[in-house]
């Protein structure tokens, strides 16, 4: 058919949502739900319609939540990288960054990272159970038998390249390190008379900069105070000192506070490698292991998950999410008893079982790789951004690069690195990284984070990467942030798009054109319903067209058996 002309079509399975679940986020033990999807296949370009329509995916799980029913609405937010500027808390993370490569310097006392140490997740639908069921019930494509004999082998770090990996070196110069920056607890006891520059009696509101070129000035002014008056007094500065003040006051570009040069003596060294994750690349075969070593550490560490950990004596249904603290907690006693039970049942080695989840959740993905002349040198697809430190892997961040945006999907890290908030130092790279594949595709120019949940304060913080906007759950528009947060405090649900008579443009307004893959045969729904006589497959089927869109709806295949 015309519109799989360029390679196979999306093939997905759709499951109306029938009961709520507890909710990780406000603890409501009925009060989440969400409609779902397992796709055996997915285009990129139809993800990235389905995610301007709400969706997300985590492994082959494709989710939307019920938001107008769900107790904690999930509105899908993306930052416009080609405006953004990093705000000072993220120039301090930068900056951390730049100290502890170049110098080795480790921030003193509790240097907690902000609360993204998933910075990127994504917030899966339904309990373990049926994930795991529908893998098997589906028939889906599994990792191919290289991959699982690189799980099982030791794993050593291949160093030849394929022509599509992309190597970022992060070399920095001591960026004015040697000035003596003093440190928020140096006191300035010297007062400058007035007219004679900042009031050194109030700290509080000094920029670094600021009293970097104050001590410089104070330094000066010891050295030739007959030139005081003639070169402070008439242009604030010296001027074979200081550039022009246009110029100095012009914020740094976010590249030029990430790719700063190391000195040649510098301590550490990061490179950060985007190796494609499906399908497999030599590259991330080769380090899949460190990898899950990685991800094993970051969850016993970071979300303190215990098998020993004790469970309530009754049943909850939890969501699967990554992003979700009631999962988050439970994940590894989940993996302890599904590990018990496959070695007693099945016999399967114990480390073998954790593996096998792993790649299920966060290597395996239903798109497909495509590599137009048109698009990104690395292709389109999914991808893991890994962080190599004098040669090991400290973070990882699960993406996916799309026609129109990088989405990020999860980021784990090695919990011994915890001081460099990496999950606020890898959305910033990620940020950047963005901006860089723009340049050779123009329409590539958006960074998606996956929800923001307005009524879970340890979600907020993906407003903070501005500027931003947040999908209108009705209309499916993009609206600035800034315009959505009045209405936010009032009500947990929103409308934000203000025209009343708008409507979803993609609106599915012909069902009988949305496509049926059934006993092996393709055709529109026109035909498919003439043998069914289920009403309940009707509404089924027409939720479904509702919720994917026309578009969607005939270009992908809804698979019934």
């Amino acid at each position: 058919m015309a519109f799989w002309a360029g390679g196979s079509p999306s093939i997905v399975d759709y499951f109306p949502s029938e009961d709520f679940y507890r909710c990780g986020y406000c603890k409501n033990e009925l009060g989440s739900r969400s409609n779902g999807m397992w796709a055996h296949s997915m285009t990129v370009q139809d993800y990235q319609d389905l995610i301007d329509r709400g969706w997300r995916r985590s492994g082959k799980y494709v989710y939307k939540p019920v938001m107008n029913q769900t107790c904690c609405p999930q509105y899908t937010i993306r930052c416009r990288p080609l405006q953004f500027q990093p705000s000072k808390s993220h120039k301090k993370v930068l900056k951390k960054m730049l100290k502890f490569l170049a110098k080795g310097e480790i921030p003193k006392g509790s240097c907690k990272d902000e609360p993204m140490d998933s910075t990127v997740d994504d917030a899966v639908v339904g309990d373990f159970a049926l994930i795991n069921k529908l893998d098997i019930q589906c028939d889906l494509k599994t990792l191919s038998d290289d991959l699982k004999e690189s799980l099982e082998s030791e794993g050593k770090n291949s160093k030849k390249e394929e022509p599509h990996e992309l190597l970022q070196s992060q070399d920095f110069v001591g960026e004015k390190l040697a000035s003596g920056e003093p440190s928020h607890s140096v006191k300035v006891h010297t007062v400058p008379k007035p007219g004679k520059g900042a009031d050194l009696s109030k700290p509080p509101c000094r920029k670094a900069k600021e009293i970097r070129k104050e001590r410089k000035r104070l330094k000066l002014m010891q050295q030739n105070p007959a030139g005081e008056h003639e070169g402070f007094q008439a242009q604030g500065q010296p001027p074979s000192l200081f550039p022009a003040k246009a110029k100095s006051n012009q914020p740094k570009a976010l590249e030029d506070l990430i790719f700063e040069s190391l000195p040649e003596n510098a301590s550490h060294k990061l490179e950060v490698r985007v190796v494609r994750s499906s399908p497999p690349s030599s590259q991330f075969k080769a380090t899949l292991l460190e990898s899950y070593q990685v991800y094993k550490r970051y969850q016993m560490v970071i979300h303190k998950n215990s098998p020993d950990t004790p469970t309530e004596s009754q049943v909850r249904l939890v969501p699967v999410s990554f992003e979700d603290p009631e999962f988050k907690s439970s994940f590894s006693q989940s993996f302890s008893l599904y590990v018990k039970y496959q070695v007693a049942i099945h016999q399967d080695p114990p480390d073998e079982c954790g593996k096998t989840e792993f790649t299920r959740f966060l290597c395996t993905s239903p798109l497909e790789a495509e590599t137009p002349p048109n698009g990104p040198d690395c292709g389109y697809g999914s991808f893991h951004q890994q962080y190599w430190l004098d040669g090991k892997i400290i973070a990882v961040g699960v993406i996916d690069i799309l026609p129109n945006c990088v989405s990020s999907v999860y980021l784990y890290y090695d919990p011994d690195y915890s001081f460099l908030s990496l999950g606020v130092y890898s959305a910033l790279r990620e940020i950047a990284f963005t901006r860089q594949l723009h340049e050779k595709t123009s329409q590539l120019s958006y960074y998606y984070m996956g929800f923001y949940i307005h009524s879970c304060p340890k979600m907020k913080y993906k407003g903070q990467y501005r500027p931003s906007d947040l999908l209108c759950p009705e209309t499916y528009v993009w609206v600035p942030i800034e315009q959505c947060l009045p209405s936010l405090e009032n009500s947990k649900y929103c409308r934000f798009n203000q025209d009343p008579e708008a409507v979803d443009e993609d609106r599915s307004t012909e069902p009988d054109r949305l496509q049926v893959f059934h006993k092996r045969a393709i055709m529109p729904y026109r035909v498919y319903k003439k043998h069914q006589k289920d009403p309940s497959e009707e509404a089924a089927v027409l939720q479904y067209a509702s919720l994917v869109g026309q578009k969607c709806s005939e270009r992908m295949l809804l698979f019934r058996n």
